[in-house]
């Protein structure tokens, strides 16, 4: 029996638009395709909210599809105009390359490299770095038009807040129209995905490869993902829900998920994890205190899928213990000071925004004032507060922040 790829994309929320919908639906049905989405390079590490489009490669492989991962480190030279409210910082060709190498090691976590449609990376700086601009724009230039493109959102938001729009970032969108292309011709990439406000660069490819190659290419977008707030999905109070474990341990990415709000858990056990639909349906059924246990399982099969079982085992040990228990667990985020300092006494509020409990002094006396701060479970009221060795636990200090939020000390 053929399991019908576009019905399990829009069972489970990836499904915004498409190029060509029944066109597609017949393909994917038939034949065995590459297809690509692109990500740019602007960090070391991608967050969750670029999880979307990976859940997307994921799918498709699984139902035997070659996913492409397009690494922008020609194009994040120049910055991506879409959903943006201002130019980007430009960062230089050195910082780009570290951060494709870092985050294609993610892709490792969720893509098979083996079998006949294992993963494919590629860079598009290896075909944009050598264009020749005056070939380029005698060749691909004339398939553009500024009327079409002063449509398209991405462009309509900067223009109608009167925010400027540099020539740099208008050339993003022939860019990227061309790497459809590119990619069309190397690798018969037959089909791009992307966020919903990638829409009108996507439609470009398209229609480039139509006009150059007269071949139909598809184009499909996924929804923008918010939380029941409103909120952007991928970022906290904390700062980016990265998915790279040097920047976010495998616990405080278990705790992102466990505390989602009770209006989320749902759709996100939908989009970020692979339950059935039946099982889901059963955890949809779940209400009051009860939702908690819906909670642990998007924790546990999130954490899973991007850290392992193990990690995902241990992050919920932790939690028991921390939450439950009242005590605390070695695996807890960990900052490790010299003894000789606590001897000394160090500052609290430094430490407390140096390990994210606090943005600002201001912000430290602000949650102090809500006696939102405890030292191994008591509560700070100076805010002078010195951690000294008397603090020890064994060599261990338990800093708290709020009731979900912990962070071990560790004396070496």
């Amino acid at each position: 029996m053929t399991v019908n790829a576009l019905n399990i994309f829009k069972n489970r929320g990836y499904f915004f638009q498409c190029t060509d919908e029944e066109a597609l639906n017949k393909l994917l049905d038939n034949k065995k395709i590459h297809f690509y989405i692109g990500f740019d390079c602007t960090a070391k590490s991608l967050h969750v909210g670029s999880l979307l489009q990976i859940m997307c490669l994921r799918q498709l492989q699984k139902l035997g599809h070659t996913p492409v991962v397009l690494l922008g480190g020609g194009t994040t030279l120049i910055g991506d105009p879409s959903g943006k409210e201002e130019s980007r910082k430009i960062l230089t060709e050195d910082v780009i390359e570290q951060n494709v190498t870092s985050i294609k090691k993610i892709f490792s976590s969720f893509l098979s490299n083996e079998g006949d449609n294992k993963v494919v990376y590629v860079n598009n700086k290896d075909w944009l770095k050598g264009l020749n601009y005056i070939e380029f724009l005698r060749d691909y230039g004339k398939h553009f038009t500024i009327n079409k493109m002063l449509t398209f959102d991405s462009v309509k938001l900067r223009l109608d807040r009167e925010q400027s729009l540099s020539f740099l970032e208008f050339n993003y969108m022939i860019f990227q129209a061309y790497d459809f292309m590119k990619l069309y011709e190397t690798h018969d990439c037959l089909l791009q995905i992307g966020g919903s406000d990638q829409w009108g660069n996507i439609v470009n490819g398209v229609e480039l490869i139509r006009r150059t190659k007269s071949r139909e290419a598809y184009g499909l977008t996924t929804p923008l993902i918010t939380t029941s707030s409103g909120a952007k999905m991928g970022k906290t109070e904390k700062g980016a829900v990265w998915l790279d474990k040097d920047f976010l341990s495998s616990f405080d990415y278990w705790q992102f998920w466990r505390n989602a709000d009770d209006r989320d858990v749902i759709n996100y056990l939908k989009l970020f994890t692979e339950l059935s639909k039946e099982e889901i349906e059963k955890l949809s059924q779940l209400n009051g205190a009860n939702i908690n246990k819906a909670k642990i399982i998007l924790a546990n099969e999130a954490t899973k899928m991007l850290h392992g079982k193990e990690e995902a085992e241990k992050a919920l040990e932790t939690s028991k213990k921390t939450f439950d228990d009242k005590s605390f667990d070695e695996n807890l985020p960990t900052l490790e000071i010299k003894k000789s300092e606590l001897e000394k006494g160090i500052s609290l509020k430094e430490t407390l925004i140096k390990i994210g409990f606090a943005t600002s002094n201001s912000d430290f006396k602000r949650n102090l004032q809500n006696a939102a701060y405890k030292i191994n479970n008591e509560n700070v009221t100076d805010e002078n507060q010195k951690l000294n060795i008397d603090y020890l636990d064994g060599d261990t200090i338990k800093l708290s922040f709020g009731k979900k939020k912990h962070h071990l000390i560790k004396a070496i």
